[in-house]
């Protein structure tokens, strides 16, 4: 969230100040409208101002004479559901107000698909065995595709989720990756470095954090290139009312032949040439922040360890399949598939 005082103006300011607002190439076309004692009371576009010309209003009134006293905002205890339902009005500029009334911040919807009340954890320490030489100077996180390093497309995508605040996990070669992202200002966030001085697997680091924020956090591996739905994951999760979701992979195999169902060697049915649909985990999990207690310290341990546990003790995990693209970067030829597959996505964001 960048600065948006650009994006407020005082009621009683002149007209040509909130044309010359909104003229400093603001692409929204929208500017916050505030009372003397900073509480939001409306909202002014371009076209307002064009409708109060044509019923009589003039240069010489003031921004009150022309501003919507409707307008859409939040409150800072706001829910993913709520910012759905805006996002889906075409709003492009979204005022999170206090009790008090005063704006906190200021989301651009046009830039973001959702704000998810979520910190993330990018496991991004591994040697990358599987991709050497490529990997021997650099870490497998840090390959390039199309122009940006693998790990910086995953990053980009949780922005676009709203997620403020990323722990990286950094072992092999993990200075580079510190020295390209610093402390995330960049890219207005925070990230976090978790240095693992042996290997931790592939959850053992999320037990080096403090404290998480958030109630629900959420844990990815950085050489993934991929257009998950993390809304609509979070969303499953919340509405399952689920311990943990898992974005999966349909895996699908098509057999060329009828299969019995048979019982003792009876057949009591076929199906012919069925296609089966299993589901592959995708390296991608939304989990309560509680069950980071049941993750060793400072200790090897991996993710399915974890899941293991909570099954075992009949907690509900869910997955989320995902429908468009995935690739795990582990093997040269997913590195060259994954760079083919974005010369032909239009609209990834990288």
């Amino acid at each position: 969230m960048k600065n948006y005082s650009t994006s407020i103006i005082g009621e009683g300011s002149s007209v040509i100040e909130a044309l010359r607002k909104l003229n400093e190439g603001h692409s929204s076309l929208t500017l916050f409208v505030v009372n003397n004692n900073c509480k939001m009371v409306g909202t002014v576009t371009d076209g307002d101002f064009r409708r109060g010309f044509i019923n009589g209003l003039s240069l010489s009134d003031t921004v009150s004479k022309f501003m919507t006293t409707k307008f859409h905002y939040i409150g800072e205890d706001y829910t993913v559901n709520e910012i759905k339902e805006i996002r889906n009005k075409e709003i492009k500029l979204l005022p999170v107000l206090n009790n008090n009334m005063e704006i906190v911040k200021v989301y651009n919807l046009q830039s973001r698909k959702n704000i998810l009340p979520l910190e993330c954890m990018i496991m991004a320490g591994g040697r990358g065995e599987r991709l050497r030489p490529l990997t021997d100077s650099v870490p497998k996180p840090m390959l390039p595709l199309a122009g940006k390093p693998i790990i910086e497309h995953n990053i980009n995508r949780l922005t676009t989720y709203g997620i403020e605040k990323i722990y990286i996990s950094v072992k092999y070669l993990g200075q580079q990756i510190v020295d390209y992202f610093g402390d995330g200002s960049s890219k207005d966030i925070q990230i976090e470095y978790i240095n693992e001085e042996k290997p931790l697997g592939t959850a053992g680091a999320l037990s080096l954090v403090d404290n998480f924020e958030t109630e629900y956090i959420l844990l990815m591996n950085s050489d993934l290139f991929t257009d998950v739905d993390l809304e609509d994951l979070y969303l499953q999760v919340i509405e399952q009312d689920a311990v943990m979701g898992i974005a999966s992979i349909p895996y699908t195999l098509k057999v060329p032949y009828a299969l019995f169902d048979e019982k003792d060697k009876r057949i009591n049915g076929f199906t012919e040439k069925p296609i089966i649909t299993n589901y592959a985990n995708a390296g991608i999990y939304i989990f309560k922040k509680d069950l980071i207690n049941r993750i060793p310290k400072d200790t090897f341990f991996n993710i399915t360890d974890l899941l293991e546990i909570i099954i075992k003790e009949n907690l509900k995990v869910i997955h989320n399949p995902i429908i468009g693209y995935w690739i795990d970067i582990g093997q040269p030829q997913d590195y060259l598939n994954a760079q083919e597959i974005i010369k032909h996505i239009n609209n990834v964001n990288v």
